[in-house]
Parts: structure tokens; sequence; C-alpha cells
């Protein structure tokens, strides 16, 4: 990527519908997204703006290189981590990135990433502040929750926002890829949010939708007795049907 213009474009298009008031995704200063602009910088809305009314503005280029060395630091403080975040700014003209550029980076250096959605969805965080949280990420409920958030979502016990919390999402994604052969889809955060990752916007706005949809569907179930989850065999079956690899590409998932 390294069309600018249209990276904006359509970042700022992500953001205001990940942060329209009738979502319920994400208040005031909350949530946060980002795209790769190139194999050295990315975009990520900047600390504090608002994703349902972001601009250009609130938006902060940054480079890879001054972010990724920082997850194999344990010795950094809050100030240091603090500087390197505005260090890592291509131009000083920009606001302070949020402080969890730090994921952001990491993530988008993923094969086939371009763009991060995260927020404070209020159905999945129901149930990720609940001690269902892990269940909810390991098993699948309905078909297209299959198709749209993958076989099963990676799960971050609660971790300290900022460098902690980046760490703990490396350390927890590779466990997963390795344990199940696949990329992520969705990555659940106990007791904070969602992070959903993917080719473009569209894949994205899709997990982040389909998520919540999901958590709603788990919340009611689990009120009338239990959610009745796919068995492994009827996830696997949907997940390798030509027909649903056929609908993921005309959906641009």
């Amino acid at each position: 990527m390294s069309n600018r213009p249209q990276v904006i474009t359509e970042l700022l298009r992500l953001s205001h519908e990940v942060g329209r008031d009738d979502r319920r995704m994400a208040i005031l200063g909350e949530g946060n997204t980002s795209m790769r602009l190139s194999d050295q910088t990315f975009l990520v809305k900047a600390s504090g703006s608002n994703l349902g009314s972001l601009t250009e503005a609130g938006l902060a280029e940054c480079r890879f290189d001054k972010l990724l060395p920082m997850l194999d630091r344990t010795d950094l403080t809050d100030a240091q981590v603090d500087q390197a975040l505005l260090d890592a700014r291509v131009n000083e003209a920009d606001k302070k990135p949020s402080v969890e550029a730090l994921f952001h980076a990491w993530l988008l250096s993923l094969p086939g990433v371009n763009t991060v959605g995260h927020c404070h969805a209020l159905a999945v965080n129901r149930i990720l502040c609940s001690d269902r949280a892990e269940e909810f990420a390991r098993r699948r409920t309905f078909p297209d929750e299959v198709v749209c958030c993958g076989n099963e979502s990676v799960f971050v016990p609660y971790c300290d926002p900022g460098l902690v919390l980046a760490q703990a999402v490396r350390r927890e994604t590779i466990a997963f890829v390795k344990r199940t052969g696949r990329p992520p889809r969705v990555i659940l955060l106990k007791s904070h949010g969602i992070i959903a990752v993917g080719s473009n916007p569209n894949a994205v706005m899709a997990s982040l939708l389909m998520a919540e949809k999901a958590a709603e569907i788990f919340y009611g179930a689990a009120l009338l007795g239990g959610p009745n989850f796919m068995t492994t065999e009827q996830v696997e079956r949907i997940a390798g049907r030509p027909d649903e690899h056929y609908r993921q590409k005309m959906l641009n998932l």
C-alpha cells in the first residue's frame, strides 16, 4: 500500500463506521484503527481522538522500525514508552500515536494484514468481563461466525494497556498460529475489548460486526440455559466449504 490519499480515505471510513453511536462499539476516545502505508510506515489513530468524528488531523504516521524493537524490552518506564511513541512519528506535527500503536505495528507486520481495528464493543465486552470470556473465544455458535471471525479467536488474559499488552498480543497470537496452523481474524482481550485484523477495512469491519452479533447470541443463549456450540467437525466443515470460500471472496474478506 503506497497510495496515501486512498489509505487515509479508507481508514477514516472504517473509523467512522466503528465509531457510530448506534454500533455501541466506541465512545469518547475509545478504540483505535490503523492501516499500512508501506513496509516502513503505517497510519494509526492519535491518542484521545474520537473514532466517530476522526479526521486526517487525528491520524499519526509511525515508523515500524521505531516501535517493533520495543516489544523485546522489559526495562522501559511509562515515560520512556511515551517518548518512544512521539519519536516514532514521521512528522513531528502529528499528534501522539495511541499507546496501542505498539500492537498495531506488530499486527500490521504479519503476512496479509494491512488493516487493524480495535474497539470496546458493548456486547463483546459484556462477555469478556465475565468468567466465560475464554469459552467465547474458543467456541463457535453459528456458521457465519466461522466465516467472518475464523474457527476460533486468539484469547489474551488481562494486561496493562500499552507495551505489556502489545507483548501479550504477540505472545498469544504466535502461540495461536503454532497451535491451529491458521492466522487469526479476531483477538479478544480479557476485560478490555476486541481486535480484528484483515487485508482491508471491509474484512475488519465484517469481523467486528459478526463478533458483536455472536456475543449477543452467546449472551441470550446463556440466559436460556447455555449456548449449544458447534462441534469441531462442524466448524471445520464450514471453514473448508468451497461455497463459503467463494462467499468470503465476494464479500472481500
